[in-house]
């Protein structure tokens, strides 16, 4: 998870009410469904002595929300009578989490965020296409549409058959220009890390040349979608699912091995166990904060984000005069925030020393 965005967390005010839901809105009766984890959410709070404002500011916030198109989940992070971060999350998380603490708790967001980053939806044929954009809030969909309309082609040879021909080619290649323009800016705008590109096959494939070579190495062709009237869009959305799914995946991969070859050289940028991890933070060391299963570890805080250790001595030598104990789970990753760190959350790949392990960014 890239945490660049959360910055701000670090600079409110806690308490934080940290609320991880499932939003879904797939069934005839979301809505009450909704209503019954909203009643849930704020019997919750109240049971851990959260503030009025602070509740108040969580249920405004979810029932305020635009519904998410079929199954979704939600986190919302509040302090102080106001929402701090209120993030969409492709897939619901597996349990309704509700914390009330002085510090916010991240993870079920860092496990569900990544497993949808902002990526675009492209539907084309010779006229246009529909560029759906998938970033932190509701996919916002635009049609795209060139000047000109490809004519027809026409039946019999010669001069005027292949003059038709040569104009229709021609209004085809400048439409797919319009669109693949389109294209590379949407994917600036919401710092795409995958692009789909479904629709008619000699449009897509025409399309896929038109692109930068930056987008395309993030392009992949599908064959589904349409851009016909009444057309489903549910074999698209299930391959983008899987494309998406297969993408979490494999960075998954690709962090856990990066771990193990890091820490089996000497000086190698991985270290394991809160020791060395709270070590890593307090120097703003770490690239990547990896967590497992830290269980109800805890470390000691002070009054700065990242100021995190294990044992209340490392925080007094800086001059912590009272530091608090916190649970790991929460102080960790929140130190991670401060100091820029990305955070991934792992699961069997790695078996890492007290749940949590750290890519440095230098030896």
């Amino acid at each position: 998870m890239d945490t660049s965005t959360m910055r701000g967390l670090t600079v409110a005010d806690g308490p934080f009410a940290s609320v991880h839901f499932d939003s879904s809105h797939n069934t005839e009766d979301a809505a009450k469904q909704l209503e019954i984890r909203v009643k849930e959410i704020e019997a919750a709070l109240s049971d851990q002595q959260a503030d009025a404002e602070t509740v108040h500011a969580v249920l405004r916030a979810i029932r305020d929300g635009e519904p998410p198109v079929g199954k979704a989940g939600r986190s919302i992070v509040a302090a102080r009578g106001s929402v701090v971060l209120d993030q969409r999350l492709a897939a619901p998380p597996p349990e309704q989490i509700v914390r009330y603490s002085a510090l916010p708790y991240l993870l079920p967001l860092a496990t569900h965020v990544d497993e949808a980053p902002s990526h675009v939806v492209i539907v084309t044929d010779r006229v246009g296409a529909e560029v759906t954009v998938h970033g932190d809030g509701r996919p916002h969909t635009e049609t795209v549409e060139g000047a000109d309309q490809p004519g027809h082609q026409v039946r019999g040879g010669g001069s005027a058959h292949h003059d038709v021909q040569n104009r229709a080619e021609e209004s085809t290649r400048q439409n797919l220009e319009e669109v693949a323009r389109h294209v590379t800016k949407a994917v600036e705008r919401s710092h795409a890390k995958l692009v789909v590109l479904g629709g008619e096959v000699q449009s897509r494939s025409a399309l896929h040349g038109l692109l930068p070579e930056a987008v395309r190495r993030i392009t992949t062709e599908v064959d589904t979608g349409s851009r016909a009237q009444g057309a489903s869009h549910e074999e698209l959305d299930r391959r983008v699912h899987e494309l998406l799914a297969n993408r979490h995946l494999a960075d998954l991969d690709d962090v856990a091995e990066t771990f193990r070859a890091e820490s089996g050289r000497d000086s190698g940028l991985a270290v394991s166990g809160l020791e060395a991890v709270t070590a890593a933070l307090a120097e703003a060391n770490v690239a990547t904060l990896l967590v497992g299963s830290p269980g109800d570890t805890s470390v000691f805080t002070g009054p700065e984000p990242a100021q995190v250790a294990v044992g209340k001595a490392g925080l007094q030598a800086l001059g912590v005069s009272d530091p608090e104990q916190r649970r790991a789970d929460e102080a960790i990753p929140f130190a991670a925030v401060a100091t820029g760190a990305a955070v991934v959350v792992l699961d069997e790949r790695l078996d890492l020393w007290e749940g949590f392990g750290a890519l440095l960014r230098h030896s």
